[in-house]
């Protein structure tokens, strides 16, 4: 494998680079009209530009992505997350053009894309599922039959979905007839399938997630768990690695489930298995992700192996190069999604010109960063400039690091999510390692943000003005 294509853009495109640099593999960037300019474009041995601003007039352009690769005599395509890389029709397209596709089989994208595909294939392995109905509904009467069995409060969930798109939760029966239509409209205009299926709501559920990576040689491995229960809009902002609640035991057969999951599709590559885990610690299978993940970082982090190479390795067809046995957690890391975001303002996103951006440096801070100072956030794309990961040796001292990296960060020109998660990180809540999936509906109020932001310029105006004072007080010597 001599060059590789990034289907992608941003830190993520960034981030596969540096990696295949360091394995002596040629890289070659794609890039919108918009983003001609940005690092991932200037850190590429060669780049191309694939159509306009709009993702789907460049980025989500398979068959001329492909077009690309062949004709500049590229091995293997790695499309980072979002975007093509849970496409099942574009890994099959580069398969068939003899063009290695760096993730699964498109087999194996197609089972677990959907949520109800992937309760079926997952049936003969004994995992735990969340109870609930295992085929999609449209009709609302049914829908109330099922409810009435498995009992309020329950979720109507997108087959196809994800990032939250036509989720809702429904607490009573008269409210399932208008939320159903609701979730089957959202589920049709963002993934084109209307599908959507029932089961119980857990009350209280923590979020943790699965690394598993598999070789062609049949072999499976899991890379233990990351915590992502701080969420906004059923979205993680904030991960960690390991969870606070899973004892060894748990671990183990939560590692085992993911290993069955993987198994049942007949995986290669990294997937994250997600799994839902109530109060009294039983867990259940949600769903998995077909490709890298945004936080995959922090198993980075705690494990001491690359991800990304591991995926180029397993993609040539080598042998996974460790055993289960050989894998052990060190330390903790942590993660912060840093969002283009107004986190006084619902979370929207921010638009503008960096015009400054100065990142965190020192030890145990690691920044994946797909920006520059100058450059505008275009409103294209999802609005994350970066990730901001931090590690210690303990929870407490990755939590340190973590909170002196955010104060080191500059950013203006934009909003951003890091006074969410300043506030996140000195939360007693979040310090415990007590809370779940409801942080951000039980504990945060733009108020209270903007409370602790006026407070801090009352502090620094408090330390200006004493300063000034002293100045001011300094005694000219008379001319002698």
């Amino acid at each position: 494998m001599k060059k590789i294509l990034i289907a992608n853009r941003g830190e993520i495109a960034v981030r596969v680079m540096n990696t295949a640099k360091k394995l002596g593999i040629k890289t070659v960037a794609i890039y919108s009209t918009v983003d001609r300019n940005a690092p991932h474009v200037k850190l590429a041995d060669e780049a191309v530009c694939i159509g306009e601003a709009p993702s789907n007039q460049s980025y989500l352009l398979g068959s001329k992505i492909i077009a690309t690769a062949k004709e500049l005599q590229v091995d293997a395509i790695h499309p980072g997350y979002g975007f093509l890389s849970e496409n099942a029709a574009f890994a099959e397209e580069a398969e068939k053009n003899n063009i290695t596709f760096i993730g699964p089989k498109s087999k194996a994208i197609k089972i677990m894309g959907s949520k109800l595909a992937a309760k079926e294939a997952v049936k003969a392995y004994d995992i735990p599922m969340v109870p609930g109905i295992d085929e999609a509904i449209t009709d609302a009467d049914k829908a109330i039959k099922i409810a009435q069995e498995i009992g309020f409060p329950i979720l109507i969930k997108a087959s196809a979905g994800g990032g939250g798109k036509g989720m809702r939760v429904v607490e009573k029966e008269e409210d399932l007839p208008a939320q159903m239509e609701r979730a089957i409209s959202e589920a049709t205009s963002a993934f084109g399938d209307g599908a959507v299926f029932i089961e119980k709501y857990i009350a209280s559920p923590r979020h943790i997630e699965i690394q598993v990576m598999a070789d062609t040689h049949g072999n499976v491995i899991h890379l233990f768990e990351r915590e992502c229960s701080v969420q906004r809009r059923h979205q993680k902002v904030v991960e960690e690695a390991p969870s606070t609640v899973l004892s060894p035991e748990l671990r183990a057969a939560m590692g085992e489930a993911a290993i069955k999951v993987a198994k049942s599709c007949d995986y290669v590559g990294a997937g994250t298995v997600e799994f839902l885990l109530d109060d009294q610690h039983n867990f259940y299978f949600l769903e998995m992700n077909t490709r890298l993940q945004v936080e995959h970082p922090v198993t980075e982090l705690i494990t001491g192996l690359d991800l990304v190479a591991l995926q180029i390795s397993v993609a040539k067809g080598e042998q996974l190069p460790i055993k289960q046995e050989d894998i052990h957690i060190k330390g903790h890391a942590l993660e912060l999604r840093i969002y283009a975001e107004d986190p006084l303002n619902d979370f929207l996103p921010s638009v503008g010109n960096l015009s400054t951006y100065i990142l965190p440096q020192g030890e145990g801070i690691r920044v994946d960063n797909g920006f520059e100072q100058g450059m505008d956030i275009p409103i294209y794309y999802d609005p994350m400039l970066a990730k901001l990961i931090t590690y210690g040796q303990t929870r407490e001292e990755a939590l340190l690091r973590m909170k002196e990296a955010i104060s080191q960060y500059q950013i203006e020109g934009v909003k951003t999510t890091l006074p969410f998660g300043d506030f996140v990180f000195d939360h007693e809540a979040f310090q415990s390692g007590n809370f779940d999936t409801h942080f951000v509906k039980k504990y945060y109020s733009p108020e209270t943000i903007q409370n602790e932001l006026e407070e801090e310029a009352k502090i620094a105006a408090y330390i200006a003005l004493k300063k000034y004072m002293e100045d001011q007080k300094i005694v000219r010597l008379p001319i002698q």
